[in-house]
């Protein structure tokens, strides 16, 4: 079965050329549950000799994280079920850690009641040797881990570093003091901890910089009432100071050669946000190192936390390493996968293996492991092996204008086979709302291409793929030129001929949720239905519940102020208070663990649309979070979907 998944092909890397094949005639559709279910592979981490896989793929129908040989021979096996997977990486080459989370409800003592709790696994590659949950036998712990900041060879042995909270003792039983976060070493090989940073003061968001020794090479501190920040080296070394009044900073990493520290910050009365790095002995102030805007991706060396490379924002489609072996490297991979967009998931520090993730046109998600020095690539997994090349449905990017003149663009997929014209829509915003779509195989996008609809995932203001401007433009503009910045691609592709504008449906989770209930209550006319998951139904509720659950502070209601808007418009932009005004059939699905927007936002929704007489339908996923984690419920979100649309706006 692994050999099945995992089908091992060598190609030459200066020949591989990966072509889309012509779209001759659709072919039959796939079942949803090609689309819908958890990928094959989800992720793949790799050792630091590269002779060593570790990976979270289902197998036979069973979900299981798996360490292989290079030669994809199986050496350790660990069944998942319904766990969320947040992390894997290697410690060295015998041990891979493995982070996972699940949602737990608190009691009535506890300002958020629902809360996702993370547990740290040390599988080691030995067979022989048990697995280890961190914390896990340490009964001054609470067996959760709480941030994770890193991976270092001290000594000759390797340490991993989490976030852990103590609990106290009492007369007959432990308990959970008002003690905070503090930061341990882990020793991989035995479990063993120790605090190596004690817990900030209470009142304060902090951030730390493990250093490439595994000692704590410096904290941010930021006051939650004024947003006056610090960061400060062990020894109460200032190393820079300033004021973030909505909370604009934070830690970036080590500098290049590990002695410096770079943090981003929004300067009063810039436009952008500015990196600079300062030394970490305090013996010289900070400088400006680039502007944030310009950096899409950083990369780090995994064992020393050093900057080793930057992807920028400057139309270049690869990244730029400071070290010339890795870069020639680099290029060279670039080379060897022309059309496709690449991302570099993980290498051997002396870059002498790269795993690559390969997605886009014809392809729906495919896993290599490069060797550099013989210069070769062996495919080594297929995230989804079902949906080949003839039924990915073409993506692109589609540029636009808004209604105001303000340049804009999304990713269009189109279904496999059929002639781009006239086609029935399925409007897909993006959640955040500050994230961005891009030209790779989107599982939700591509299954409802696969059904005969065109899908338009629009990158309207407020989303990322731009500058700061640019996002902070969508500042205050919920439910207003966010909102027609989504429909006015309508009109664009409709003029091209690609789509039917009368033929539109909208779909979106979360922000794009919140964009799909607006479209049918704030905007008339426009959509045949709409369909909500984890949406925002009540701005001011979500308000609410953001300060309840983070603080009341200072910091946090002037950064939602601003998201959000004036408190006196939430009323005219929550589609809750619109509903008698809702002109298309809703469908609203939403997890019941979900701790980002929380599952009231739903049924308040359902019970104003029951008052107002207004068609809905709605569909609880039972133990499904924000995220659509689990394989079950995913899938049963996407069934519910795609047939709403089918029955509301049919395809040819």
């Amino acid at each position: 079965m692994v050999a099945r998944l995992l089908l091992f092909r060598c190609l030459a890397l200066s020949a591989l050329i990966l072509a889309t094949p012509a779209q001759a005639a659709l072919p039959p559709p796939l079942p949803l549950a090609e689309y819908g279910s958890l990928p094959d592979i989800e992720r793949i981490a790799l050792s630091n000799d590269g002779q060593r896989i570790a990976a979270v793929m289902t197998i036979g129908g069973e979900r299981v994280v798996i360490l292989l040989t290079d030669k994809l021979e199986t050496i350790r096996m660990m069944k998942l079920q319904d766990a969320k997977v947040r992390s894997l990486e290697w410690a060295g080459n015998d041990n891979a850690l493995l982070v996972i989370s699940r949602t737990e409800t608190l009691g009535p003592d506890f300002v958020q009641s629902q809360n996702e709790f993370y547990n740290a696994f040390i599988l080691p590659a030995d067979g022989k040797v048990e697995q280890r949950m961190v914390f896990d036998r340490d009964p001054d712990m609470l067996n959760a881990v709480f941030g994770t900041y890193g991976i270092r060879q001290i000594d000759g042995r390797w340490k991993a570093y989490f976030g852990g909270v103590q609990r106290k003792k009492g007369a007959r039983e432990y308990y959970l003091g008002n003690t905070g976060v503090s930061l341990y070493e882990i020793d991989v090989a035995t479990g063993k901890s120790q605090q190596i940073a004690a817990s900030g003061s209470m009142g304060e968001g902090t951030g730390r910089l493990l250093g490439p020794d595994g000692q704590l090479a410096a904290t941010v501190a930021i006051d939650i009432r004024t947003g006056f920040w610090t960061i400060k080296a062990p020894g109460s070394i200032d190393l820079a100071s300033g004021i973030a009044e909505k909370g604009e900073i934070g830690i970036v990493g080590l500098g290049r050669d590990g002695d410096t520290l770079i943090y981003s910050t929004k300067p009063h009365g810039e436009d952008a946000r500015i990196w600079y790095e300062v030394p970490l002995d305090g013996h010289a102030a900070a400088t400006e190192y680039i502007n944030a805007d310009e950096i899409e991706s950083t990369y780090f060396d995994r064992n020393t936390g050093k900057l080793i490379g930057l992807l920028r924002e400057d139309g270049h489609d690869h990244p730029a390493f400071f070290d010339a072996a890795k870069q020639k490297a680099v290029d060279e991979i670039y080379k060897a996968f022309p059309r496709l967009r690449i991302n570099l998931a993980d290498w051997s520090p002396d870059f002498s293996h790269v795993l690559v993730r390969t997605s886009g046109p014809s392809d729906s998600g495919t896993w290599y492991l490069v060797d550099i020095v013989h210069m070769s690539a062996h495919a080594i997994g297929y995230e989804r092996e079902a949906i080949g090349p003839e039924y990915v449905g073409p993506i692109s990017i589609y540029h636009y204008k808004a209604q105001d003149g303000l340049d804009l663009d999304g990713v269009l997929t189109l279904p496999p086979g059929l002639e781009a014209k006239n086609l029935p829509l399925v409007m897909l915003p993006h959640g955040g709302p500050h994230a961005h779509d891009t030209d790779v195989f989107d599982w939700w996008a591509q299954a409802f291409a696969s059904r005969g609809y065109a899908v338009f995932q629009p990158n309207f203001r407020g989303s990322t793929n731009r500058d700061l401007a640019f996002m902070e433009a969508g500042f205050g503009q919920w439910g207003k030129a966010m909102q027609t910045d989504v429909s006015d691609a309508i009109g664009a592709l409709a003029e091209k001929g690609i789509v039917d504008p009368k033929r539109a449906c909208i779909v979106g989770a979360s922000y794009g949720g919140y964009a799909a209930l607006a479209g049918v209550t704030l905007q008339h006319g426009v959509y045949r239905c709409a369909v909500a998951v984890a949406g925002v139904a009540d701005v001011g509720m979500l308000f609410n519940s953001e300060r309840y659950d983070n603080g009341r502070t200072g910091l946090l209601r002037r950064s939602l102020e601003e998201e959000f808007g004036p408190r006196s418009d939430f009323d005219a932009i929550s589609p809750r208070k619109h509903a008698k005004d809702a002109d298309a059939p809703i469908l609203l699905i939403h997890g019941k663990d979900d701790t980002v927007v929380p599952f009231e936002q739903t049924t308040a929704m359902v019970n104003a649309l029951k008052d107002a007489g207004k068609p809905y339908e709605l569909v609880v996923l039972d133990g499904e979070d924000h995220w659509l984690s689990r394989a079950a419920t995913r899938l049963q979100m996407l069934e519910a979907a795609v047939a709403f649309v089918e029955r509301n706006n049919p395809a040819d």
